[in-house]
């Protein structure tokens, strides 16, 4: 969920920048380039290795002693990179990410937010949740991921400052009166 920034495109079309991610162990994990954009690849641990070199058939460089574990391809993660970032380099995202997962590679490609939204599998998901706000009109929100078998999913905007003050205090058990009485005060 990247709530705040998928908040940003949905209300105002704001479309937040990428910062990358590189995992602090597993080697190769990170952030990519390929002719027409970005994709992260989580390829971790030797079965993993294994995998990617034969999917991009470098072999080679599967062998090589500097690459021969985990901790060997962390301390040379720069050379490594390099060598895989030649190799993303011919090809678009979409080619990567289709051969890699079906060599059983975790990785995918990254979006801006406003892509994020005509993803399949987002759209599949019904991330968007539709409210209508009573200054704004209709909304377009993120809704939760969680979605229970039983219950009603609420659609309510958000609520203005002060707009449930006197529900909440009526079920205080304050009468009118007394609430009114607040107001003049300007307690409330």
């Amino acid at each position: 969920m990247m709530d705040f920034q998928a908040t940003r495109w949905l209300i105002g079309k704001e479309r937040p920048g990428q910062a990358g991610n590189n995992h602090p162990t597993s080697i190769p994990t990170g952030l990519f380039s390929a002719c027409d954009g970005q994709f992260n690849l989580a390829g971790g641990g030797e079965a993993m290795w294994r995998r990617i070199c034969s999917a991009l058939e470098l072999d080679n460089v599967a062998d090589r002693p500097e690459f021969a574990s985990e901790e060997l391809r962390s301390k040379n993660r720069d050379v490594l990179n390099a060598i895989l970032q030649e190799r993303f380099d011919r090809g678009t995202v979409s080619h990567w990410v289709g051969l890699l997962n079906e060599a059983g590679v975790p990785c995918g490609p990254v979006y801006g937010v406003d892509e994020m939204f005509s993803d399949p599998q987002v759209e599949a998901l019904d991330m968007r949740l539709r409210v209508h706000h009573k200054q704004l009109g209709p909304l377009d929100l993120l809704r939760s991921p969680v979605s229970l078998s039983r219950g009603v999913r609420r659609a309510e905007p958000t609520p203005e400052r002060g707009e449930h003050t006197t529900d909440v205090l009526k079920e205080f058990g304050l009468a009118a009166e007394q609430i009114a009485s607040l107001r003049a005060q300007n307690v409330i």
